[in-house]
């Protein structure tokens, strides 16, 4: 088994730490990951996506070039890799910021108005998430939540509980 996946928004969306979140969780299920971040010049409010790669065999290259799964979390992002998805694959699109028109067969859920309602609009990205977990087992989410605890700063324990909040209303999307 191989999962080729694209993450893709705005600096500040916590792009990258999907990856890193995700390719840690595979790790820690003795899976063979890569995990290639790319920013844009702005940083903040610019473009931002990684690839992760998880499989049961080496990896040869880092580079997807197209993907079992795209997460766009905005509409730069939904432009810009939409083309990328293989034949099977599955695109999660985060629908309060990105509009996709009706031919195109994608899973639309709003992770950024989730997030709000949770009281944090940083935990979108664990929202999408949950998403992803929900509809393909890639990773067993234990792992995702041991990851969430061991990164979160020991004096805020309120993140883990945001976090977790946001993965467990992802998972039921």
């Amino acid at each position: 088994m191989t999962k080729s996946i694209i993450i893709a928004g705005s600096g500040g969306q916590g792009i990258m730490l999907i990856g890193k979140v995700l390719a840690q969780a595979a790790m820690d299920d003795a899976k063979f990951v890569t995990w290639l971040p790319a920013y844009g010049a702005e940083v903040r409010g610019g473009t931002a996506h990684c690839m992760v790669i998880i499989s049961d065999a080496e990896i040869g290259s880092p580079c997807v070039e197209k993907a079992d799964v795209i997460i766009a979390m905005n509409q730069l992002s939904f432009n810009k890799f939409k083309n990328q998805l293989n034949e099977k694959g599955i695109l999660i699109v985060n629908s309060s910021l990105a509009k996709v028109n009706s031919e195109t067969k994608a899973l639309k859920f709003p992770f950024t108005e989730i997030a709000i309602n949770l009281g944090n609009i940083k935990v979108a990205n664990m929202v999408a998430l949950g998403a992803l977990l929900g509809k393909k087992k890639i990773v067993p989410v234990k792992n995702i939540v041991n990851i969430i605890k061991q990164m979160a700063p020991a004096d805020r324990p309120e993140l883990i509980t945001v976090n977790q909040a946001a993965l467990n209303k992802g998972l039921e999307l």
